[in-house]
């Protein structure tokens, strides 16, 4: 049975992830990609579909668990009547075959230890092969995929796992190391535990040392870049929206999506959290994924791509497992890759001109790129589209959409003047106005003094809260502030924001079910509020969002208020993304949506 999504952690090596409950079992782990054949997928299934279990015998949870100051490096710690016992987990960044290694470490006394491992490839469909190499060395094979599992423990069949029990005592250390290899290759070497450690202790440290982030909350903004760099595919720059699949957004529920892909929406507030934070090489690095995802006709621009830039994420569902507290189906791919959604455009835009605006190093196809991409806007911007929210229902006018259109044309405009590029710059203006102008005409509902999900509608959207922070209007201006206290009032739960108003059945997006609040959305409202001067609020509320992260500093896409439970993917990029940048807004350093609005 899995554990309530806030029980876990997560440790990475810039290729994949796995997540570590505080049972001390692994029930997540995909090789070598995010979106790969889960090897260990007990998360959305059953103990059978894979699961690695080293915990002290009879099934405790931890008592305590941390991450290493400033490290992946999760630590969990547990006392039992005869002893303390630690258990260290790492992936060490290694840009080879993806290792995970665990130590069990005796503090005091001695504790009796057990471990359950069960290996499943393809979602717990396939069972490998598993023959003993020599006396330390499991090795397990089908089809594509190897793994070997290298321990002193003596590991027996059990069935179709492996299990051991053994004592660890004061002082002692024992080393689990399981690498992932394709098949066809030599089987990898063996890595020292210890040594993989120290080296992955240094690697996270040198990194971070690079943060310059000197606000009130050092420890959630360093946190949140920790997990963002977690969810950084290392090969090409990508970032995942988070390393699992299917973990609802209503327990029970069928709004059960793959997140292990990236998304443009993300790129504009990514490259803000990685900028500001002083780590220009991954914000180059994203930048670049960017520009190579997007290549190629601007019509067929995709709102998300694989780690690789991959367009083909057929979406399937695996009948065979049951789901996270049975919440079916559990899906693999992301039918949502073949939307059409105006707002990509824009982040695409401003992200790209936010890069030069900062100073990241030109790119020269860049400017020829995005020309491509206003070229075919021209056209578009009026047509109707599935919106930020990916809806299932039928297309409309969704009013941020619209903005976000507004938001090429604006950056465009603004490139052109600022760097001299070369642009139908008058064109862009005036494009620019047309949209401002029908935007304020038919997404604004003066009876209810709010901008609204899109033209004619009754329905409330949080989306709207962006129409500040990307410069559409001032957070002064009339309208704006009716739209935030519209929002204040009709879609927050407890504080917290929801998208929009989702019922039992809804028509707009097409799903049946409710939801949690929409965490990232109440990090806009936190921007929203520094912007109007009520920092107050602003700080209140942010401080309540960082007490609904677990134990570990992390936290998913939404939250339920109440039955007070982390619900859907996790950890969710977007959701640390922010949480950094509104710490940022609530310092003394230079705020995202003030950059946004004007470029330096």
């Amino acid at each position: 049975m899995a554990e309530p999504i806030e029980n876990y952690g997560i440790v990475g090596d810039l290729q994949t992830a796995a997540l570590i409950g505080r049972s001390g079992s692994i029930d997540w782990l995909c090789f070598p990609r995010f979106d790969s054949s889960s090897c260990f997928g007990a998360l959305v299934g059953t103990a059978d579909n894979g699961r690695w279990l080293i915990a002290p015998a009879g099934g405790a949870l931890a008592d305590d668990r941390r991450y290493r100051d400033n490290t992946l490096i999760l630590e969990s710690e547990w006392q039992t009547p005869t002893g303390r016992v630690r258990v260290i987990d790492f992936m060490p960044p290694r840009q080879q075959a993806p290792d995970i290694v665990r130590i069990v470490e005796g503090l005091e006394g001695h504790v009796e230890m057990q471990t359950d491992l069960t290996i499943r490839f393809d979602y717990g469909s396939v069972i490998p092969w598993i023959q003993r190499l020599d006396d330390e060395t499991l090795l397990a094979v089908a089809g594509p995929d190897g793994v070997t599992v290298r321990t002193p423990v003596d590991l027996e069949a059990d069935g179709m796992s492996h299990t051991a029990h053994f004592t660890v005592r004061e002082g002692e250390r024992v080393p689990f190391v399981l690498t992932w290899f394709p098949s066809n290759e030599e089987h990898p070497t063996a890595v020292d535990a210890e040594q993989a450690l120290e080296d992955t202790e240094a690697y996270w440290h040198e990194w971070m040392s690079g943060c310059n982030y000197t606000g009130a909350y050092r420890e959630a903004v360093h946190t949140s870049l920790l997990a963002l760099k977690a969810l950084t595919y290392g090969p090409t720059g990508g970032i995942v929206a988070a390393p699992t699949t299917s973990l609802p957004e209503q327990i029970g529920g069928v709004r059960n999506w793959d997140y292990r892909y990236c998304w443009l929406r993300d790129a504009t507030f990514s490259l803000f959290a990685f900028m500001n934070a002083g780590f220009t090489d991954e914000a180059r690095a994203w930048r670049n994924w960017l520009l190579r995802a997007v290549a190629g006709d601007p019509a067929k621009a995709q709102i998300l791509y694989g780690v690789g830039g991959q367009r083909r994420i057929g979406e399937s569902e695996l009948g065979w497992l049951d789901g996270y507290e049975g919440s079916k189906p559990v899906r693999v791919g992301n039918a949502a890759h073949d939307q059409f959604q105006l707002d990509v455009y824009g982040e695409v835009m401003d992200a790209l001109h936010q890069a030069r605006a900062h100073g990241l190093p030109a790119d020269d196809h860049a400017w020829s790129l995005q020309r491509n991409l206003m070229d075919f806007l021209e056209g578009a911007w009026r047509e109707p589209d599935e919106g930020i929210w990916e809806v299932r229902g039928p297309r409309r006018h969704f009013v941020h959409s619209k903005v976000l259109a507004w938001v090429a044309f604006d950056r465009a405009v603004d490139t052109v003047e600022r760097f001299d590029l070369p642009g139908p710059v008058e064109r862009w203006r005036e494009i620019r106005q047309q949209i401002h102008d029908e935007v304020c005409r038919e997404g604004f509902d003066a009876d209810r003094n709010s901008f609204m999900q899109s033209y004619g509608s009754d329905e409330f959207d949080a989306s709207t809260l962006l129409i500040p922070l990307v410069g559409f209007l001032p957070a002064t201006d009339p309208r704006v502030a009716g739209t935030i206290d519209a929002i204040e009032r009709e879609l927050t739960r407890d504080g917290f924001v929801a998208r929009y108003a989702v019922q039992e059945t809804n028509e707009v997006d097409g799903l049946p079910g409710g939801e949690g609040v929409f965490l990232p959305c109440s990090f806009w409202l936190v921007d929203a509020l520094v912007m109007q001067g009520r920092r107050d609020e602003a700080v209140e509320l942010f401080e309540r969002l960082l007490a609904l992260r677990n134990d570990l500093g992390l936290i998913s896409e939404e939250y339920d208020p109440v039955e007070r439970r982390l619900l859907g993917n996790f950890p969710q990029a977007f959701t640390h993304v922010g949480l950094v940048n509104s710490a940022y807004n609530l310092s003394e350093h230079a705020s995202p949506s003030e950059q946004r609005r004007i470029a330096p």
